[in-house]
């Protein structure tokens, strides 16, 4: 078998280096997914109406057939939310340019004009920024470190918590904004990625310590946040809970897609208590999108070859996220098109970019040339 995972790796690296940028290894099914996440964050796509139709038009225009759109982050939903209202007083996002509009069915109308499927996704999932009114609001939501600090920076600058995926209050909660999109909005899915965990550090929190010593007659948890059985435990726990909301999901609407976008397994479970692979075995999830932002063909190959990716893909519907680029940091036509020969080398169900801004502007090119690069990879 290592000499098989050798051998694989070696043609897919080989792939990827041999393929001039207009040619590629064989074309996508009209079903295989071809996506890109929207997201308010560094992006002005969801800021009004005419950004959001255009933004649809021209997707659908590059050959896109699938967008993730965010609809909930910064502790405030990106529709309309009486169950937000319920736990903060706030209805909608209050910032401007999103008041007054109902974003997800404005993406819905428009998306399934254009033939694509709208998979809302809960991007910040557990996290929120600490100064929220959700945090504020609900302070006995928020787990912590041993040492009970409670600060998350993310990127190193941005203050936020984690609220406690094992308290049945955070629990309904987050159950109750996801059945309220799945009721009333028509969606083909609903998308979590890795703050659908937590990070592996918290969990000393006095509602968690409290359940994990009843089930272990008094013992305190370990004080390493690392500890293996400690972090399957709380990953079972979080198992545990997508199971009831699977479960809550299909019974409203059994064709909606349950769908995951997290990094691969190792990283997942170690650093955000996520175990996505017993989730795939579990049949708890129906499309995995694999998280592999690599800046080199050797990285990447050696992730999109790790066997519990290889694993789902046999099973169920397994993509490959990648990185069209940052803010900060430019992603070339030349490397995405290297991913997407070796994606398609190795027979994964499509591909999705993060994030749709980047798709056009952050890169070295122009913005008509990558256009016309996703148009053509697409036909």
């Amino acid at each position: 078998m290592k000499l098989k995972s050798v051998f694989l790796f070696l043609c897919a690296l080989w792939l990827s280096v041999i393929m001039p940028l207009g040619v590629y290894s064989q074309s996508i099914s009209e079903d295989k997914i071809r996506g890109v996440w929207l997201t308010n964050i560094d992006s002005d796509v969801l800021f009004s109406a005419e950004n959001t139709q255009g933004a649809i038009a021209l997707l659908a225009d590059a050959n896109f057939n699938t967008v993730y759109p965010t609809v909930w982050n910064w502790g405030y939903t990106l529709y309309p939310s009486e169950v937000n209202q319920q736990a903060t007083g706030v209805k909608l996002d209050p910032t401007e340019g999103l008041q007054h509009r109902d974003v997800l069915q404005e993406i819905i109308t428009e998306g399934h004009e254009k033939k694509l499927r709208v998979i809302p996704w809960f991007e910040f999932g557990f996290m929120a920024p600490a100064d929220s009114l959700l945090a504020q609001k609900h302070p006995h939501w928020i787990t912590r470190r041993i040492d009970k600090t409670e600060i998350w920076l993310e990127g190193g600058v941005h203050e936020r918590v984690w609220l406690n995926p094992l308290h049945p209050e955070v629990q309904g909660f987050i159950s109750d904004l996801v059945l309220e999109i799945v009721r009333n909005y028509d969606i083909d899915g609903i998308q979590f990625d890795d703050h659908f965990g937590y990070p592996s550090e918290l969990g000393y929190d006095p509602y968690t310590v409290r359940l994990y010593r009843q089930e272990h007659n008094g013992k305190l948890p370990p004080p390493n946040a690392l500890n293996a059985e400690w972090i399957q435990w709380r990953a079972d726990k979080i198992t545990e809970y997508l199971q009831t909301l699977h479960s809550q999901i299909k019974a409203i609407k059994p064709d909606v897609v349950i769908s995951i976008s997290p990094n691969p397994q190792e990283f997942s479970l170690e650093q955000y208590l996520l175990d996505w692979a017993t989730w795939e075995k579990m049949g708890l999830i129906d499309e995995l999108l694999l998280q592999v932002y690599r800046d080199n063909m050797i990285a990447f190959n050696r992730e999109i070859l790790q066997k519990d990716i290889q694993n789902a893909k046999n099973n169920i519907p397994s993509a490959i996220a990648l990185l069209s680029g940052l803010k900060g940091r430019q992603v070339p036509l030349d490397m995405i098109k290297q991913q997407i020969n070796s994606t398609r080398a190795e027979n994964y169900w499509g591909v999705s970019f993060f994030f749709y801004e980047s798709l056009w502007n952050f890169g070295p090119e122009s913005k008509e040339e990558r256009i016309k690069f996703f148009k053509d990879i697409f036909s």
